[in-house]
């Protein structure tokens, strides 16, 4: 019925198995030698993150159901974005998971680099900023980035999706911790128990 919602949350889907081979750096270098290893790890994690956040983006926006609260409909008024109307109520409902989510994304960029977060490939265990709130703030913000951005849009199936997406990215982070953990050794495990994984303290 919704063809282009239902291809976006199996692009999401397909794209895990290449995020997962593209942490496991250590297993790539070892089968490919060193540098080999790395660029194919650094193209595997471009693709599959790319991929991930294109998807996750197409869940948003594509075709499907809107959502009312027709006591709270009543006390709202519309406001017209680009020929599209926002309800006043879901922008006063999303714009604080917005914002929230906007800064984490942008100051969890900014402590690790942009290639970093592109590959999903680090040299250091970075521990300052928000990383020392917890220890994945890009994904938790794509996380409340994804309930604002269902509510701004009244997305139903999107708001619906919100579980599903909260298990995938747990799965994703406990695989790149897995794999930090056989890298960075004790280190990282240290980093483990002082900051939490997605929810702060």
């Amino acid at each position: 019925m919704y063809p282009l919602f239902f291809i976006c949350v199996l692009g999401v889907v397909v794209v895990i198995p290449l995020h997962f081979l593209s942490v496991e750096h250590l297993k790539l270098q070892e089968k490919y030698g060193n540098e080999k290893g790395t660029e194919i790890g650094d193209l595997f994690g471009m693709i599959s993150g790319w991929s991930f956040f294109l998807f996750w983006i197409g869940i948003w926006i594509s075709p499907q159901p809107t959502f009312t609260v027709p006591v709270l409909q009543r006390l709202s008024f519309v406001v017209p974005v680009v020929s599209y109307s926002i309800s006043l109520f879901n922008l006063i409902i999303s714009t604080p998971f917005l914002i929230i989510a906007s800064w984490l994304g942008i100051a969890g960029v900014k402590e690790i680099t942009l290639k970093a977060a592109e590959t999903h490939r680090t040299k250091k265990i970075v521990t300052a900023g928000v990383y020392s709130i917890v220890r994945h703030p890009q994904y938790i913000g794509g996380l409340l980035a994804h309930v604002g951005v269902s509510f701004l849009l009244d997305a139903w199936y999107s708001l619906l999706f919100t579980p599903i997406m909260i298990i995938v990215v747990y799965l994703i982070s406990e695989k790149e911790e897995k794999e930090l953990g056989k890298e960075f050794g004790r280190e990282y495990e240290d980093y483990k128990r002082k900051v939490p994984m997605l929810i702060p303290r």
